[in-house]
């Protein structure tokens, strides 16, 4: 194949940014697949995330065979895989990352804008055929959304690969609680590959050339030409301009879309998955959900041939029975495999919503409601109660959206709820899975501050509560609040004598005290929330968020979780 090294791609303001362009090497006019983000397009995969790309590899050796493995690069597609099936790879440097100069600030508006440019421009050169495709994972995926909003005229169909779409809900605060992951990731993921680095950062393995740019640039002039990001996320707690400005407008979402999510990627990308199939204008859209690790289907063949058959067709214009392609695609979870099925809507339309309701007499989580009145207090910052179903009397399906509704009460003005809807084994050992990023990760989780109640009547559904964000609600200590809680969707067939159980903490889900997990892109151990924690204590004053709070129960407060227990298809 033909190889641009840092084609200089100008922006609106003057700015250049720099792309590498990967060609079939006959003349032609071919479709695009590009990419922006911050992770340097010239770092190899192997270098700048070893750990992931040696268990990958090791476990699914198809995602190296056929190709030299000398272009890859992380959360973007192989060129070597795409260029020769007549497609052009573009990989840009988004502003202020790797070798592209500028002023970082993720997810901004600017940077937005600036991808829309990338795709006119890609659009545009004598080697396109005028349709553009967009495809890659998180970041990569995350950002499609955003440009989608502003609708580019070349923007022929997107493929956002676990992609989360609402900067507040789906990455920054969950159930109104400040995720941590974000400063963390920008220390880790974003610094290390700042343009300016030059010869302080690394080597492409391809090239030779500094990832990071030419010129060396000194501490001081490097922090100057990025955003404060850990901070500014702090100092917007409410779902205010600053979050909605890096949001999608789901009504001008119109490109054809795949969207693809992982069942275990609690605490970013699946919401935003679904969400964006449920609720984009697209009238073209299909939505897969798979399980293991973050990357790897993406490499896959599972999901490479996928990801070619829908830009085949929206791209190359191929009747290849795309369009007769179920709008779901689900891997269906099992305590031991992933079973495939597909399915024409979501929620699946045969889901039978169906309650289990909190028991405080016993911790006990039961079809019948409690028939007296029950409390239950743990410290509000601790592992909190969990309510334990009976052994289930047959193989239940739950797959799709869970809520709970939970009345409670608090020693102080407020309380952060962590939902952790479980599945044990007779023996009552917990049924864990290889999650996004974490090796042990629960079914599924949600999270609501309570201060952060309110509800937005427009999108709230019973099976998926929709929080404002726009105003805090402070508890009277002592006073009983209904609070509804949105948890994930997920997807689990519970054998038959196994049981189910809600647990509600005061802290982020811990398999155990210590598993010794790691991966080399994250700080802290994994013990089953992965990265995603929620322990900034300039969030979590003690003085508010301490003392104890109280789980009430019985007739005259009515809590539960709303399970979607789906029948087979022939029932």
């Amino acid at each position: 194949m033909r190889i641009d090294w840092d084609a200089p791609i100008p922006m609106d303001d003057g700015l250049v940014l720099r792309a590498d362009v990967f060609r079939p090497p006959r003349e032609g006019r071919f479709p695009v697949i590009l990419s922006c983000g911050p992770y340097a397009k010239g770092l190899a995969f192997q270098d700048g995330y070893p750990s992931a790309w040696r268990r990958m590899v090791a476990e699914h050796p198809d995602v190296a065979a056929g190709s030299s493995n000398q272009y890859q690069s992380w959360e973007v597609v192989d060129p070597e895989k795409w260029v020769p099936h007549d497609y052009i790879c573009v990989r840009v440097d988004s502003r202020g990352a790797g070798r592209s100069p500028g002023f970082i600030d993720p997810f901004s508006p600017r940077e937005t804008k600036d991808f829309y440019h990338c795709i006119e421009w890609a659009g545009v050169q004598p080697w396109s055929s005028g349709k553009v495709g967009l495809n890659g994972i998180s970041y990569y995926g995350m950002n499609q959304w955003h440009v989608a909003t502003l609708q580019p005229p070349h923007l022929a169909a997107l493929c956002v690969w676990e992609g989360s779409a609402d900067w507040y809900r789906d990455m920054t605060h969950h159930g109104g609680i400040l995720s941590t992951f974000w400063d963390n990731w920008y220390d880790i993921q974003v610094k290390t590959v700042q343009h300016g680095l030059g010869e302080r950062g690394p080597r492409s393995r391809a090239t030779g050339v500094p990832v990071c740019g030419d010129e060396t640039l000194s501490d001081a002039e490097l922090a100057r030409n990025r955003c404060d990001f850990g901070n500014g996320i702090f100092a917007h707690p409410l779902d205010d301009e600053y979050h909605r400005a890096r949001s999608p407008v789901w009504e001008k979402v119109t490109a054809p879309l795949l969207t693809a999510a992982n069942w275990g990627g609690q605490g970013l990308h699946p919401r935003g998955n679904f969400e964006g199939f449920i609720r984009a204008a697209s009238n073209e859209r299909w939505l897969e959900a798979h399980g293991i690790e973050h990357w790897t289907h993406f490499y896959t063949d599972y999901g490479r041939l996928l990801q070619k058959r829908f830009f085949d067709y929206f791209l190359k214009g191929e009747r290849n029975g795309w369009d007769r392609q179920p709008r779901v695609q689900l891997q269906v979870r099992h305590v031991d495999r992933f079973v495939e099925r597909h399915e024409h809507e979501w929620p699946i339309a045969r889901t039978q919503w169906t309650k289990f309701h909190l028991d405080a007499a016993g911790h006990a989580l039961a079809r019948e409601p409690a028939k007296s009145a029950g409390s239950t207090a743990y410290e509000a910052t601790g592992d909190g109660v969990t309510f334990l179903s009976a052994p289930l009397d047959q193989a239940t399906e739950i797959t799709g959206p869970l809520a709970a509704r939970l009345f409670v009460s608090s020693s102080t003005a407020d309380a952060d709820l962590f939902l952790v809807f479980r599945v044990f084994t007779p023996d009552l050992r917990e049924i864990v899975f290889t999650g996004a990023i974490d090796p042990h990760t629960p079914v599924a989780q949600g999270w609501l501050r309570a201060s952060h109640r309110k509800l937005d009547p427009k999108l709230t559904l019973p099976y998926r509560p929709y929080h404002a964000h726009d105003e805090k609600q402070p508890l009277e200590p002592g006073a009983i609040v209904e609070a509804d809680v949105e948890i994930w969707p997920t997807s689990i067939v519970v054998p038959a004598g196994h049981r189910i159980a809600l647990t509600v903490r005061g802290k982020d889900y811990e398999w155990q005290k210590s598993t010794g997990a790691r991966l080399s892109n994250f700080r802290n151990e994994l013990l089953g929330c992965g990265p995603f924690l929620h322990d900034d204590p300039r969030d979590r004053p003690p003085a508010i968020f301490g003392g104890k709070v109280t789980l009430h129960t019985g007739p005259n407060y009515p809590s539960y979780i709303l399970l979607p227990v789906v029948p087979p298809k022939n029932t």
